[in-house]
């Protein structure tokens, strides 16, 4: 965490108003997720990986299971350049995408994902979209929210099915995680 808040002095990887209180706003906050997932997820792709929470977080806790990936995706290449040297000196293998997710969404050699995060990434609607490309029909999408949850699941629910459950955050406030499953565009079907 030291090199998080090294880094954070000259890019802000996380709100200036938690560095002091890392790892409950953010280590634990991003570790909630690996009880979540589904036992068999191999592929996990976190989407606008900024700091690597939850992304380096999860890879860490994840570390030696057997055909485990972390997909990191962020597009601000000094982000990606905390990512590297992040990872090394966690000695955990990722794999750092230093581009756009919908420019990684239409690449022929994109992952296919078991289970895609974000963490205070877009509204739940623009999530789905970007999460699209690299889901299959048992990828499992888990998103923090905060207190608009409620109005992001009715207006994705517009244009989109998909079984949700709400799990309330275990790092206090009013944060909650959806844990999506079955997600399909209204529009495409």
């Amino acid at each position: 965490m030291d090199r998080l808040k090294t880094w954070q002095q000259s890019i802000n990887l996380v709100g200036s108003s938690t560095i002091d209180d890392v790892w409950e706003r953010h280590v634990a906050d991003s570790l909630q997720l690996v009880a979540l997932a589904p036992e068999e997820a191999k592929i996990w792709v976190d989407l606008g990986s900024g700091g690597g929470l939850p992304g380096l977080v999860v890879a860490a806790a994840r570390h030696g299971l057997e055909g485990a990936e972390t997909h990191l995706v962020e597009t601000n290449a000094r982000k990606c350049a905390f990512l590297h040297v992040a990872a090394q000196a966690m000695d955990v293998v990722v794999h750092i995408h230093n581009q756009r997710i919908e420019d990684l969404g239409r690449a022929e050699k994109r992952p296919r994902a078991d289970i895609i995060s974000a963490r205070a990434l877009a509204p739940l609607s623009r999530l789905c979209d970007l999460a699209e490309p690299f889901m299959w029909k048992n990828t499992v999408c888990l998103f923090h929210k905060g207190q608009d949850v409620e109005s992001e699941l009715t207006q994705s629910s517009r244009y989109r099915t998909m079984s949700v459950v709400q799990i309330p955050s275990l790092v206090g406030g009013s944060g909650t995680i959806l844990r999506l499953e079955e997600v399909a565009d209204e529009q495409k079907s």
